[in-house]
């Protein structure tokens, strides 16, 4: 029995941190972080009591926990980077991490890991960071529960909140990423899921990936940022439950795809933004029970976007619905809900009896010249919208919804 104990706590030691607790505090005989991270081993758990320490360029190679108590400050004093993981299994939680500094030449960043694995980073807040996490060739890692926070004039002189670069397995839930370049980047991460993030403010996109494939957006939003998300050459992703909300600009969207391919976008809301969706090079993607709610265009289509359906979706109070570049259309919209459709129901069955046509002239012609905008709401732009709905002539004859729906699908 006594040696089927000793062989169990053998077993739970490296769980349990049986090396023990190292403590970090002014008043300490470990007095700085950088010394207790020294004196640490694997399976060590550094408990950082109330406090500001002075951090710049500290590498943990080494298994452990860091955890601060309520007051725990680590400040870069705008010197440099702050803290860089190349151990596996490092836990990082309950810090307040700030000061990071700039360079036009390293992304220096609160805490940069490096060819991890099984990583947690989480319950942090991160302020007047440059970059706020940075993940570099790392996988099956968490970044939970963080607030990342800066103050940023200008792209060239601000860095992402979590930027993560050629991983895969990585979980981002519930962060609330604010007044950076990118709230979230991503560039060739696979087989990761976003989820529960609040991404408000940035100057540049709330979320923007690249050559990222096989990854799961979900419940996140995305709001009042230079424009909301951009996904750009990447394949058989999900956006499901995403807010994008209150994008605008000259050039702002909620969700910009571009090259994308065998994708599904269901149950998202974009609301108020200049363009909901800005769709080029894209085919294959399943639009369903989306919300296009007082948005300017609710779809812009470009070129090269084939076999895509729209299904099932609410266009409410756009002031244009569907936009296309060209006069053809390879792309399927059915049973959808539009406001402005002013058919009839005789059979009431639910589906309008007369097929509805999304695009209209007008919204061809402010494409080609921004400033007819200004005759939106005149008898001309009515008149022209009629005839082209009469007799197509600019606009894809083709491009019907046959079956709208007559009431808001729920």
């Amino acid at each position: 029995m006594y040696r089927l104990i000793l062989y169990i706590i053998g077993f739970l030691c490296p769980i349990l941190s049986c090396f023990g607790q190292l403590t970090v505090c002014p008043e300490c005989p470990i007095n700085t972080v950088q010394s207790a991270v020294e004196k640490a081993e694997d399976g060590t758990h550094i408990l950082i009591k109330k406090g500001v320490y002075l951090v710049n360029d500290l590498v943990i190679d080494k298994k452990i926990q860091i955890e601060g108590e309520p007051g725990a400050i680590i400040d870069g004093n705008e010197a440099g980077g702050i803290i860089i993981i190349t151990s596996d299994s490092v836990h990082i939680r309950g810090l307040r991490i700030q000061n990071v500094g700039k360079s036009y030449i390293k992304d220096w960043a609160a805490i940069k890991l490096h060819k991890t694995k099984g990583f947690i980073i989480e319950n942090n807040h991160f302020e007047n960071v440059f970059f706020g996490i940075v993940v570099e060739k790392s996988k099956r890692g968490i970044i939970r529960n963080n607030t990342i926070h800066s103050v940023s004039e200008s792209e060239h002189n601000s860095g992402n909140g979590i930027h993560l670069w050629h991983s895969k397995m990585i979980e981002i839930v519930g962060n609330n990423v604010s007044g950076q370049r990118d709230g979230i980047y991503l560039e060739f991460v696979d087989k990761s899921r976003i989820e529960n993030n609040i991404c408000s403010d940035n100057l540049r996109y709330g979320l923007h990936f690249m050559f990222s494939h096989e990854d799961e957006y979900i419940n996140n939003t995305f709001m009042d940022n230079g424009a909301g998300v951009a996904v750009m050459f990447s394949k058989k992703i999900k956006m499901i439950r995403n807010t994008f909300i209150k994008n605008w600009g000259s050039s702002s969207y909620g969700l910009l795809l571009k090259e994308i391919n065998d994708a599904e976008i269901k149950e998202n809301l974009f609301e108020e933004n200049t363009i909901g969706i800005h769709a080029e090079g894209t085919n294959r993607i399943n639009y369903f029970n989306n919300n296009f709610v007082r948005n300017g265009w609710a779809v812009k289509v470009r070129g090269a976007c084939f076999k895509n359906i729209f299904k099932q979706n609410n266009f409410l109070f756009n002031t244009f619905d569907i936009s296309y570049q060209g006069n053809l259309n390879e792309n399927q919209f059915d049973q959808n809900y539009w406001s402005s459709y002013t058919g009839y129901d005789l059979d009431k069955n639910g589906v309008g009896d007369i097929p509805y046509r999304p695009v209209k002239l007008f919204s061809y012609i402010v494409n080609r010249t921004p400033e007819t905008i200004i005759l939106l709401r005149s008898l001309f732009v009515d008149m022209i919208n009629f005839s082209e709905k009469v007799s197509p002539i600019f606009t894809p004859d083709n491009l019907l919804d046959n079956n709208p729906m007559m009431r808001e699908v729920r």
